[in-house]
């Protein structure tokens, strides 16, 4: 149901068809150029590879102590604020937790707002969201001389925005998702060539999870392709799947499922993509089958935890591999996807793509064609799983952490948040190690029966969460690690533990350093080495997003979003004390609310704190 200027999308479409077909990739390029400087953050994970990677060197393990607060900035809402701000020419693009603000800073004198775009949006979105009311940011489209710049947006009401990227003015507005039967927005949109990719989320109340691609000029819808029911809807190659045939390839998205339960079965898609140009395919993974109650739902559940290689242009699939068939535990397979050019355990040269996922493995793939090359254990307290067949990609379950019905699950390790969740990690090229924020959360669950309403939750199991092994269980601490990883040998570098989970990911650069935040609203930076903690400062709220890093005036600044909330802060900003509540999360993290409490907004880091207001006259009125 699109909702845009008529008269705009006709003239758009008109211009679209008169354009030649190279001024895709012109795009494309532009936005690859825009992601080398490092005057920009362009796009969530920094580039395609989505590595959060920056070669800058201006801050590294020698002085990264001299760290100190440049600027900040409030956003005046409460909830929990994921993902990281874009930087492109000079502007800070900011986003925030429901109503989903957007603003425009200055960096020449950051106090200074450009623009404001503050929609008004449905108050019912708020009570079919399931894990608070985040949103995991923007993407930018650069312009192509007969439409201007774009800023692109989700809202949780379901709506998709451009907003002109120098004025902050509507220029397309597009429905994506249905509130009424529950299907609600919190992906980052993901740009490539012309189009905006964007998902979906509300699995927890039985919606069919789809991507959809849009005309970043128009709006028009060009595909959308879903994750469950016959093969054209889900959008298959004719050679799916082909070099891998024993992961299943036709018929599968109705033949797994009993009756019509694909028609409320899940597999929304609210994480993170990426897109090797190379190959011309993005990546990203269907989450879990809904409802959670695994009795309700016999067989396989294709093709919900899969993870895609779809062509850009088409939308439909080259190779889909699902890691946890007929998923128990609500292991949303929705995690970062960060592509790496290594040589595997052959010496063979590999275009590899690592995906550490929720149900406690972290895999990589051949992400020309979708092999697997390896599987691991994030940690070695993960006790659902023996391991994983590398031949045939299926995970060896271990009986007793089955979820059937009547019967209560015990120290099932990882809970339904995963060992990893929703926070995007980073990759360093030249130590070829891969840095994750890990939960370490085991569960107790117990399912039981319920029907399917539209717009209403749809779980049917009870959750008891606390730390794993290695934690602190008596206290409820000990939630999380952080990592250094090898995906060729499948060696842990080094680990360190984390009062609680360490939810929003890593930034890693060429200083030998890796920033994260903490539940309990600390920056760190660690040796990338060693995991020798260098630096910390104390951020005004818990941080769920990630770090980003960004030059200007010829100074390296480091950037981060603060505001708790998220799925583990969910009993923290709903005042929630059923431990059961908030789908296991307030027992968990009951915590978490006597080291942090609620705010929004950016803080930006530099050297010594040199930064624009060192100049005092910056920003002052001066009368004529």
């Amino acid at each position: 149901m699109k909702r845009a200027r008529f008269a705009l999308l006709l003239a758009a479409s008109a211009l679209t068809l008169s354009v030649p077909s190279g001024n895709a990739a012109f795009a494309n390029d532009k936005l690859v150029e825009l992601a080398k400087s490092n005057q920009n953050w362009v796009m969530p994970g920094k580039n395609y590879n989505s590595d959060n990677f920056s070669p800058m060197t201006q801050i590294d393990d020698k002085n990264v102590k001299q760290l100190k607060a440049a600027w900040s900035f409030s956003t005046g809402l409460l909830h929990g604020h994921e993902g990281a701000p874009l930087v492109v020419d000079g502007v800070m693009y900011v986003h925030t937790s429901f109503p989903n603000y957007t603003f425009a800073l200055d960096l020449k004198d950051p106090g200074h707002i450009l623009w404001q775009h503050k929609p008004k949006q449905d108050p019912a979105a708020r009570s079919v969201a399931c894990c608070d009311l985040v949103n995991r940011g923007l993407a930018y489209w650069p312009g192509d001389g007969s439409t201007p710049p774009l800023i692109l947006k989700t809202q949780l009401d379901g709506n998709v925005l451009a907003l002109n990227a120098k004025t902050g003015d509507e220029f397309w507005k597009v429905e994506n998702s249905d509130i009424k039967v529950g299907s609600t927005l919190t992906i980052a949109p993901y740009v490539v060539k012309d189009l905006v990719l964007i998902g979906s989320s509300g699995a927890e109340l039985g919606v069919r999870g789809y991507v959809t691609a849009y005309d970043v000029k128009t709006g028009a819808q060009k595909w959308r392709y879903y994750a469950t029911g016959p093969d054209e809807d889900i959008g298959l190659a004719d050679d799916f799947n082909k070099a891998n045939p024993h992961y299943g390839q036709k018929g599968l998205g109705t033949a797994t499922w009993e009756g019509d339960a694909w028609k409320i079965g899940g597999g929304t898609n609210w994480g993170w993509y990426a897109y090797d140009p190379g190959t011309d395919l993005f990546y990203y993974g269907s989450g879990n089958p809904a409802p959670w109650n695994e009795t309700m739902r016999p067989g396989d559940n294709k093709w919900t935890m899969t993870i895609w290689g779809r062509d850009a242009e088409t939308g439909k699939a080259k190779f889909g591999y699902q890691k946890t068939p007929h998923d128990e535990w609500d292991y949303a397979g929705v995690n970062v996807m960060m592509l790496s050019d290594q040589k595997d355990k052959n010496g063979k040269a590999r275009k590899l793509l690592t995906h550490p996922d929720r149900n406690g493995i972290v895999y990589t793939l051949d992400r020309e064609n979708g092999e697997l090359v390896s599987a691991d254990k994030i940690d070695d307290t993960v006790n659902v799983f023996t391991q994983v067949d590398l031949k045939s990609g299926v995970p060896i379950r271990v009986p007793e952490k089955a979820t059937r019905m009547d019967h209560v699950a015990r120290d099932v390790c990882p809970s339904a948040m995963g060992y990893h969740n929703q926070g995007h990690d980073s990759y360093d090229p030249d130590r070829q190690l891969f840095f994750m924020g890990i939960n370490h959360i085991c569960m107790d669950w117990e399912p039981f029966m319920l029907p399917y309403r539209a717009g209403q939750f749809f779980v049917g199991a009870t959750l008891s969460m606390y730390p794993g092994p290695k934690g602190d269980r008596q206290n409820s601490l000990g939630l999380g690690q952080i990592k250094a990883y090898n995906a060729i040998s499948g060696k842990y570098k080094w680990e360190k533990m984390e009062k609680f989970a360490v939810w929003g990911g890593t930034l890693a650069t060429k200083g030998n350093l890796v920033f994260y935040t903490t539940l309990d609203g600390f920056l760190k930076a660690r040796h990338a080495d060693t995991g020798e903690l260098l630096w910390k400062f104390k951020l005004p709220s818990g941080g769920i997003g990630y770090p980003m890093t960004y030059e200007h005036d010829g100074v390296q600044y480091v950037a981060v979003m603060y505001g708790v909330g998220g799925w583990p802060g969910v009993g923290l900003v709903f005042d929630l004390q059923d431990p059961t509540a908030g789908l296991g999360a307030v027992g968990a993290f009951k915590e978490l609310q006597n080291y942090t409490q609620m705010g929004g907004g950016v803080m930006v880091f530099s050297l010594d704190g040199k930064g624009p207001y060192d100049d005092v006259k910056v920003g002052e009125f001066e009368a004529n």
